[in-house]
């Protein structure tokens, strides 16, 4: 009885110069039925191999169909949103609730990408953008965008949304929103990217809740990220957000370095905005710390900005840095001139966290030049701010011990900025900057 080679052997046949023994070689040439078989694997394989390029053809199809889709949905979107914004915030909802044409990808990522441009310029529209998107997640197609796609979108949602709360000072309705954020964010693709994110926007809140040190801490994890991953522009915008927690710490000096490191990094074109918030926190740093020429030399590079972004707190914060490297340099009287139009400027703005900043700026050069009667008006018209506002106790402390020294006009020249001062590291700013 003959020994025919198991099956394993015979594949191997198959395989170009594979090492078998010459017998096994010679049996499979010499017998019928081996070579029968090993026609009959040779086809399989064939077939085998045929099916797999058919798979990856169809895959391939399938990967070039969805981009199309993806790009289409993308360059549609800036229309559909640009409908959606003409009707009614109360419609709003219902039509991206309801109508199927809202219902993509690409209005959910360009009402992602629109909300935190916002933020700085109306909170409450930044806030509803991101509703609108947390609205549509929930019409989304899981079986064609993939459920741990939309939680990650999901996810980025809520935190705009937190973000967008703590700029209006809820600051416990932004708390909540960034704990939502990060459970749908644990059910997503776990995406570091969307976790640097998240870092960035936490460490906002703990900025604005005076817990400078955690702040400072989340906030480099997430310029790790950002750097690590090759995003300059967020990596930039990180930087940015850390000079932010230095100032109103009252260490503005510590924020230049990573200002002009963030000027390096941030992409003009895809946010011009940023670049002049960084352009003008750079010149306020600087003055602050007593660097006047080099601040004048910034804020004259940024005039451009300025003009182009010629809207009223743009224009009174432009004064004020103004106003202090006119002081520093020793030009009292237009230091005086544009301090006054500072103030009237966010009066009429009702910004009363920049009037009474400004306020006590304008009232620290009256001391210098023994002006008591103007430091005592202004004094007087501090009270009802700090009577009315949640001030942190150290500053309001500040503030009264000011006031009396005021009043008994014993007051040293320098009081009033350490009340400014204290007032910084004790609020949780209305506003984050330009």
């Amino acid at each position: 009885m003959r020994i025919h080679p198991p099956d394993l052997l015979l594949r191997k046949l198959l395989v170009p110069d594979s090492k078998l023994p010459d017998r096994v070689k010679e049996h499979a040439a010499e017998c019928s039925r081996c070579s029968r078989k090993l026609k009959r694997l040779h086809l399989q394989q064939f077939l085998a191999f045929a099916d797999y390029e058919k798979a990856l053809s169809a895959g391939a199809r399938k990967l070039r169909d969805l981009t199309a889709a993806y790009t289409r949905e993308r360059t549609d979107a800036p229309g559909l949103i640009s409908e959606l914004l003409k009707h009614p915030p109360e419609r709003r909802l219902i039509l991206v609730h309801n109508h199927p044409r809202f219902h993509t990808w690409g209005v959910f990522e360009r009402l992602l990408e629109m909300s935190p441009l916002e933020s700085s310029r109306d909170a409450a529209v930044s806030e509803e953008l991101a509703r609108l998107a947390l609205t549509l997640a929930d019409q989304l197609d899981e079986s064609v965008y993939g459920d741990e796609a939309i939680e990650d979108l999901r996810g980025r949602a809520w935190a705009y949304l937190g973000n967008a709360r703590r700029v209006q000072s809820d600051l416990y309705g932004a708390q909540e929103a960034l704990k939502r954020s990060l459970l749908h964010l644990r059910r997503g693709t776990r995406d570091p990217w969307e976790r640097a994110i998240w870092l960035d926007l936490k460490g906002s809140l703990l900025r604005a809740q005076r817990h400078f040190d955690q702040a400072l801490r989340l906030l480099k994890r997430s310029l790790t990220l950002f750097v690590a991953l090759g995003d300059e522009h967020r990596a930039g915008r990180t930087l940015v957000n850390m000079d932010n927690v230095y100032h109103h710490a009252g260490r503005p000096e510590e924020g230049i370095p990573l200002l002009y490191r963030a000027l390096e990094l941030i992409d003009p074109e895809q946010e011009p905005r940023l670049v002049l918030m960084a352009r003008h926190n750079l010149a306020d740093n600087l003055a602050d710390a007593g660097r006047f020429m080099e601040a004048q030399r910034l804020s004259i590079q940024a005039r451009p900005l300025y003009r182009h972004f010629n809207e009223p707190l743009v224009r009174h914060r432009r004064c004020w840095v103004e106003a202090k490297i006119a002081r520093g340099l020793g030009q009292t009287i237009m230091a005086e001139t544009l301090l006054l139009t500072a103030r009237a400027g966010f009066m009429e703005q009702a910004a009363s966290y920049d009037l009474a900043l400004v306020s006590l700026e304008l009232a620290a050069l009256y001391s210098g030049q023994g002006r008591a009667a103007e430091v005592k008006q202004l004094a007087e018209q501090l009270v009802p701010y700090f009577s009315s506002q949640q001030i942190q106790r150290e500053a309001l402390a500040a503030f009264q011990l000011w006031h009396q020294a005021v009043q008994s006009e014993a007051a040293e020249a320098d009081m009033a900025v350490r009340v400014a001062k204290a007032l910084r590291g004790a609020s949780h700013e209305p506003q984050e900057s330009l």
